[in-house]
């Protein structure tokens, strides 16, 4: 019978009902691949992503600096650090809901108004509280960084999304590079405020291109605006020289419903349909972010997210500290140096080890890169967690100078893996519905990390607890590596 040989046909998209096609945002990205368009959505969320690493590494710079000319404690020091993270803390948070709630394009572009703005006026900061409280604003700025990464991975094909994400990753590379260089170039010439002023730069070229930004059309379906996913969609097909699927665009979850046999999205393979359908109603007919807390705490996702909580600690914990390490391990003006050779030319950082250390991140991509599908997510961060340990070990106790930037180089080459690899990750365990708040709770618990850190990074070491420094760091990348996320569902290598 004619209708027996339609139903035995393989479609191309998925359908519903008897003839109509219907096909998912996912289906219509697939279809269309990676072009022209994608090629844009990466230069802009790749200019926030080096605003925010410009923003994070000059944190290692201006300590030392203010330390010497504000006469400051090594407490006082260490808070200008922690200050930040307290704000990406609660930004992180808070961003991530506003995104799944009013858009991915509201959420950036507050975010980059708030790091820009406090980040400039940090330069004319008169006083140390003034400065606590402008450097706290940029953190809740900054805390938006997990919204940019999830609007462009829902942009890119699935297939494709791992080697993408590391390229995306590989502007944060670019982030410390140029701070690095820009740090050595301007501290020693015109000082801290400058280095503030120009490093707040990036962030207003999210302003000036964000008329021209599209909003996530995963997002548009999701909440039932399907008219504008759909000039989305064309806008893409036009800019990439594809053409959209016949048929009816459809969300996700309705798909999942009617064939609970197949899962041609990518949410299908993280949740039943019948978890997806749940936690879909339970975001449109809820009370805002809390509720999003409930469904990642839910049972089909409990286990998932607060495994990812623990690797992000650990990964914040040890990223940042490494790079604060950087500076204090190479600071001239240490009094803890078995033997003081403490020259007047290098009496706070060496900005040309710093500079070499930051270039281990691109060596640390390309890992990433290589690793993450053919090893796994769960295998990849283990091995390259361990080496990390392994370059640290011999740093309990003090070594030359040039010893001791090679060790640091080679633990931030296995920790930017490991950090690269969480970010691939971490979206591809949530649904859209919760995609960027769950990433970005996960990132406000690494902020904890990352508040922490200087304690350890900066106090220990300028109270010449070297040793009991890095057997802390030691400590946090053990747990970390013990606790990789295997979801269920995901898959671990390709």
């Amino acid at each position: 019978m004619p209708k027996k040989e339609e139903e035995e046909e393989e479609p191309s998209f998925s359908q519903m009902g008897d003839e109509t096609p219907k096909y998912t945002v996912e289906e219509a990205i697939a279809a269309m691949g990676f072009g022209k368009f994608q090629i844009l959505v990466l230069a802009y969320a790749g200019m926030g992503w080096i605003s925010e690493a410009m923003e994070m590494m000059l944190l290692s710079f201006v300590g030392p600096a203010l330390q010497s000319a504000w006469d400051l404690s090594s407490n006082e020091e260490s808070f200008i650090t922690s200050v930040v993270f307290a704000g990406m803390l609660v930004g992180a948070y808070t961003w991530g809901i506003v995104s799944d709630k009013h858009g991915r394009r509201k959420g950036f572009i507050i975010t980059a108004t708030v790091t820009g703005g406090a980040g400039f006026l940090s330069a004319l900061a008169p006083n140390y509280t003034t400065l606590i409280i402008l450097r706290c604003l940029v953190g809740l700025g900054l805390g938006g960084g997990p919204v940019l990464s999830s609007w462009f991975l829902e942009f890119i094909p699935t297939p494709s999304r791992g080697t993408w994400m590391v390229i995306f990753s590989a502007f944060w590379t670019l982030g410390t590079i140029l701070e690095a260089s820009l740090a050595w170039v301007v501290m020693p010439r015109l000082g801290w405020r400058w280095l503030l002023a120009l490093s707040s730069l990036p962030s207003s070229l999210l302003l000036i291109f964000y008329r021209v930004t599209p909003e996530s059309p995963r997002y548009l379906c999701l909440m039932g605006r399907t008219t504008e996913a759909i000039d989305v969609l064309e806008k893409i097909a036009r800019m990439n020289g594809t053409e959209l699927p016949c048929g009816t665009l459809v969300s996700d979850h309705q798909i999942e419903l009617q064939e609970k046999g197949n899962d041609p999205s990518e949410d299908a393979n993280l949740l039943s349909p019948r978890t997806e359908n749940a936690i879909h109603k339970g975001i449109d007919s809820n009370i805002g972010g809390i509720s999003s807390l409930f469904v990642l705490l839910s049972p089909k996702l409990v286990r998932s997210t607060l495994l990812l909580w623990v690797v992000f600690f650990g990964n914040a914990f040890s990223y940042y500290g490494l790079v604060l390490l950087t500076s204090e391990l190479n600071n001239g003006n240490s009094k803890c140096m078995p033997t003081k050779v403490q020259s007047q030319e290098s009496q706070d950082v060496n900005y040309k080890n710093v500079f070499i250390a930051s270039f281990a991140e691109f060596p640390g991509l390309l890992i990433a890169a290589a690793t993450v599908d053919r090893l796994g997510r769960k295998l990849s961060m283990s091995a390259m967690f361990f080496l990390c340990c392994f370059c640290l070990l011999p740093l309990v106790f003090h070594q030359p100078e040039g010893l001791t930037t090679g060790l640091l180089f080679g633990a931030r080459i296995c920790i930017t893996a490991t950090f690269t690899i969480v970010y691939i990750y971490a979206p591809e365990i949530y649904p859209t519905s919760v995609r960027t708040t769950g990433v970005g709770i996960a990132s406000s618990v690494g902020r904890i990390g990352g508040m922490l850190c200087p304690l350890v990074a900066v106090g220990l070491v300028h109270g010449c607890h070297q040793t009991a420094s890095i057997f802390l760091f030691e400590i946090v990348i053990f747990f970390s590596d013990g606790n990789p996320i295997t979801p269920k569902g995901a898959h671990q290598s390709s």
